[in-house]
C-alpha cells in the first residue's frame, strides 16, 4: 500500500534510504526520531503514514515559510492542507480549525507558539489525529544551535490524543542534542532513525585567498549549472552580484531587505534557471527543493557546524558531483572569535535592548500582552545607535527566556472588511465618484467583507478597473480614511509577538546560568568551525560530520586535502611502481599478505610503501578480506 502511494503521489519507485523503515515504525503505532541529511526525504516520512491511515496529521514547524512551502507542495498533489501562523486575522484562524474540525483536511502546519492558545487546545481535544510531525526537533533542545523555547510545551499536548505516535525530525542534531530531543518530547517506545551524515557526491574546500571576489569568478567561471553564494551582509549580497554580471556570470542577490515581489521573482528566475547564481543570506534556501544546484560558495564562514552543513548540502541533491566552497582571510577568524561576546552580550545591553525596542514599538508599561508588532530590525538598531548584532542576540535570548517569540520576516496580504453601512456606500456614490467603482470592484471580487477581515490583491482589483496599483492603494486608504472599509495592508516584516505585558527593565529575570551555558557551546561550534577551515591534513568530508559523533574509515578522496594527498604520492617515482608490483601480486595470488609485501622493499621504503597501501584502500582500489589481505576492491 504505501509503495502504491509513494507511486501515486510522489511518482517515485522506492524509497530513499531509512524512509520506508520510518514509515512502518509509525504506521505500527510507535513513536520515532528521525535523523536525515538535507534533502534527504523528511517530509515524505510524516506526509505518507498519514495518508495510509483515517485522521489528520498535526505537524509543528517553526519557520512560516517551510510551512507555507510544505503545504503548497501538498496542495498541488491535491492533498487537502491548511496552515496558521502569526500574523493570519482571528477569523482567519477560526476558519481553519473550523475547516480541521470537518475531517477533511489530512494536514494542519501550525507554529510552536500556537500550542499556547487556549483557544486552540480547545479545538485540538475533537479533532481526529493519527499523527504528530514536529519538524525542526532540535528546536527543542537548550543544547542546540536553534533552540525554540515553545517548542518545550509539544510534549504536554499529548494529554489531548494519548495513543498516536510522535514523529520527531532534523537533519542536524549530535548524539547530546538527540537524546535532549527524545527526553524532551517524553516519546515512548520509541527508535531513532539515522542515516549518514556523509555526502559523498559533494567536494568540500576551503581556500584562504587575499581577494574573495576574484576566486568566486574563478570558480564560477569553471563550475556550470545552478549556484549558491552565501554572504553574511546584506550590502555584500548586491556588491558582489553585480561584480559576477561585470563579468559575464549570470547572477542576482536575495535577502530578507527586499520585499515580497521581489524575493519571489528572483527566487523564480532562479529556480527556473534563468539566473545561474544566487548571491544571498542565509534568509534564501530554506524549503527550496532544487536537486540540481552544483556549487554552494560560502563567501564568509558560518558561525556553527550545523549551519554549515545545512547550507553546504543544498548542493548536489541529485547525488550528481556538486562542489561545496568556503573561503576565508585571517581577518574573519579574528572577527568569529570576537562574535562570541556580541552573540551573548552583557544583562544590562540585554535589558537595554528591551527597554529600547518597548520604545520603538510604542508599547507602555503593562501592555502588549498577546499584542504582535511588525518590526524592522536594521531600522531599530540604527535609529538606537545599537549594535545589530547584539540587538538580535538580545532579541534571541529574551526570546529563549520566554517574553516573546519573533517570526521570521514572511508576506501578509492586504486584507479588507466593511465597516460602514449600505447606507454609507449610497452616500459614498454620490459624494465620492471618483472611489466609488473601486469599491464596487472589490465587492464583487471577495465575497464575506460584511463578516470579516478578507485578503486580497490589489493588482487583480487594478487589472479589472484599468488603474494602476498605486492608484489602487491610493484609493482604499481614502475608503479606510472615511471609515467605510478597515483596509489593512500587505507586511512583510518580521513580527514580535509579546507573551508577556511589558515591564521596568529593572524587573527582567535573566537567567545567566544558562546564558553561559549557551555561551560555550557556542564557543565551541566557532573553534570547530576555525580548525575545519584551517587544518589540511584530514579527509574534509570526515572532519565535518566527526563533529556529529560519525566516524568513516574511508576518506571521501574528492575534498580538497585528500586531492592534494593524492597529488602528492602520485607526483613520487616509487607511487607508480609500487602500486603495479601490488596489482600484479593479486592478480597472481588472488591476495597478498602486508606484512610479506613490507619485507621486500628495504626498511627506509616500508613506511613510504605503507603509506600508498593506505591511500589505495582508502581510494578504494584495494579492500581487506577478512584475514586482513590485500584484495582487489569488487
Amino acid at each position: 500500500m504505501i509503495h502504491e502511494l509513494l507511486k501515486k503521489y510522489w511518482h517515485y519507485n522506492a524509497f530513499r534510504p531509512r524512509q520506508e523503515e520510518i514509515i512502518m515504525h509509525i504506521l505500527g503505532g510507535k513513536d520515532a526520531l528521525g535523523i536525515l541529511p538535507t534533502g534527504g526525504g523528511k517530509s515524505i516520512c510524516y506526509q505518507l503514514p498519514t495518508l495510509a491511515k483515517e485522521g489528520a496529521c498535526l505537524v509543528i514547524s517553526p519557520l512560516i515559510a517551510l510551512m507555507k512551502d510544505q503545504m503548497m507542495g501538498l496542495l498541488k498533489r491535491d492533498i487537502p492542507a491548511l496552515a496558521v501562523f502569526s500574523g493570519m486575522s482571528t477569523e482567519e484562524v477560526d476558519e481553519a480549525y473550523r475547516k480541521m474540525s470537518t475531517g477533511k483536511y489530512k494536514f494542519l502546519f501550525v507554529s510552536p507558539e500556537r500550542l499556547l492558545s487556549a483557544h486552540f487546545l480547545d479545538y485540538l481535544i475533537d479533532w481526529h489525529i493519527n499523527l504528530i510531525a514536529v519538524d525542526e526537533a532540535h528546536c527543542i533542545s537548550q543544547w542546540g544551535y536553534d533552540f525554540r523555547p515553545p517548542y518545550l510545551e509539544i510534549a504536554a499536548i499529548r494529554k489531548f490524543h494519548p495513543t498516536i505516535p510522535i514523529l520527531a525530525l532534523t537533519a542536524s542534531a549530535t548524539p547530546f542534542v538527540q537524546q535532549d530531543i527524545i527526553e524532551r518530547l517524553a516519546l515512548q517506545h520509541h527508535k531513532t532513525f539515522f542515516t549518514t551524515f556523509a555526502r559523498p557526491n559533494i567536494s568540500f574546500s576551503c581556500f584562504e585567498v587575499d581577494d574573495k571576489t576574484v576566486k568566486t569568478i574563478e570558480i564560477l567561471s569553471k563550475v556550470k549549472g545552478s549556484s549558491i553564494v552565501y554572504c553574511r551582509s546584506r550590502r555584500h549580497t548586491k556588491e558582489l552580484s553585480e561584480a559576477l554580471q561585470s563579468q559575464g556570470i549570470s547572477a542576482d542577490y536575495y535577502h530578507a531587505g527586499l520585499d515580497h515581489i521581489q524575493r519571489s521573482k528572483k527566487q523564480d528566475n532562479w529556480m527556473n534557471a534563468q539566473v545561474q547564481t544566487m548571491v544571498c543570506t542565509n534568509a534564501f534556501g530554506m524549503g527550496i527543493d532544487k536537486s540540481d544546484v552544483r556549487c554552494v560558495i560560502h563567501y564568509d564562514i558560518p558561525e556553527t557546524p550545523e549551519a554549515y552543513y545545512q547550507e553546504a548540502g543544498r548542493a548536489g541533491r541529485d547525488e550528481q558531483k556538486a562542489y561545496a566552497v568556503l573561503l576565508y582571510q585571517k581577518k574573519d577568524l579574528s572577527a568569529l572569535l570576537q562574535s562570541i561576546d556580541l552573540r551573548y552580550p552583557s544583562t544590562d545591553t540585554i535589558k537595554e535592548v528591551y527597554e529600547s525596542l518597548a520604545y520603538y514599538l510604542e508599547i507602555p508599561l503593562d501592555g502588549g500582552l498577546e499584542n504582535t508588532y511588525d518590526f524592522e530590525v536594521v531600522d531599530f538598531s540604527r535609529k538606537f545607535k545599537l549594535n545589530l548584532i547584539e540587538v538580535m542576540s538580545s532579541i534571541k535570548i529574551l526570546e529563549q527566556q520566554g517574553y516573546w517569540s519573533l517570526s521570521e520576516s514572511v508576506f501578509l496580504p492586504s486584507k479588507i472588511s466593511m465597516i460602514g453601512s449600505k447606507e454609507d456606500l449610497e452616500m459614498l456614490e454620490l459624494q465620492h465618484p471618483d472611489v466609488d467603482e473601486i469599491i464596487k470592484q472589490v465587492l464583487r471580487l471577495y465575497g464575506g467583507l460584511w463578516h470579516h477581515h478578507v485578503s486580497i490583491r490589489e493588482l487583480l482589483i487594478a487589472q479589472h478597473v484599468g488603474a494602476s496599483i498605486d492608484y489602487v492603494q491610493m484609493i482604499l486608504r481614502k475608503l479606510h480614511g472615511l471609515g467605510i472599509i478597515d483596509y489593512i495592508e500587505a507586511k512583510d516584516q518580521p513580527q514580535l509577538f509579546y507573551l508577556h505585558d511589558r515591564l521596568p527593565k529593572q524587573q527582567l529575570r535573566i537567567d545567566k546560568t544558562l546564558i553561559e551555558i549557551l555561551k560555550k557551546r557556542y564557543q565551541d561550534r566557532v573553534q570547530f568551525m576555525i580548525r575545519f577551515v584551517q587544518q589540511d591534513k584530514f579527509c574534509r568530508a570526515n572532519y565535518l560530520i566527526h563533529y556529529f559523533s560519525e566516524a568513516k574509515e574511508t576518506k571521501c578522496g574528492i575534498c580538497d586535502n585528500c586531492l592534494q594527498s593524492k597529488k602528492e604520492l602520485q607526483g613520487k617515482e616509487d607511487f607508480n611502481l609500487i602500486r603495479n608490483q601490488l596489482l600484479i601480486e593479486i592478480d597472481q595470488l588472488d591476495k597478498v599478505n602486508i606484512d610479506l609485501f613490507l619485507k621486500k622493499h628495504s626498511t627506509l621504503m616500508q613506511a613510504n610503501v605503507m603509506k600508498i597501501i593506505r591511500f589505495l584502500l582508502d581510494d578504494k582500489q584495494l579492500a581487506l578480506n577478512d584475514a586482513g589481505e590485500l584484495i582487489k576492491k569488487k
